[in-house]
């Protein structure tokens, strides 16, 4: 089983492949993928990259978080579990009417 990797503070202009290939060069990266806006099309700056070894996954954190990534030091480390979302929107409701 892999491990998941955070990897934020990336420039708008990084892509799932560019983050794929950088870093392989710690191992066999199982996924990688950019996180987008919805609305805009836009990177959000951040994303996940899924290695096949957790020993891979620790050569990624030490070789990759704070280097220098189109002159944005990145942030490298292991992801977290998504949290539980809470779907109620609250905003009240609709009385009655008369």
């Amino acid at each position: 089983m892999g491990k998941k990797l955070y990897v934020g503070n990336l420039p708008f202009s990084a892509t799932d492949q560019i983050l794929s290939d950088t870093f392989a060069q710690c191992g066999t990266v199982q996924s990688s993928k950019i996180i987008m806006d919805r609305d805009t099309g836009r990177s959000k700056g951040f994303g996940f990259v899924e290695m096949s070894t957790d020993a891979e996954a620790a050569d990624a954190i030490s070789k990759f978080n704070g280097a220098d990534y189109d002159g944005r030091a990145m942030t490298v480390n292991e992801a977290k579990p998504m949290a539980p979302r809470d779907n109620s929107r609250g905003g009240g409701g609709g009385g009655s009417r008369w």
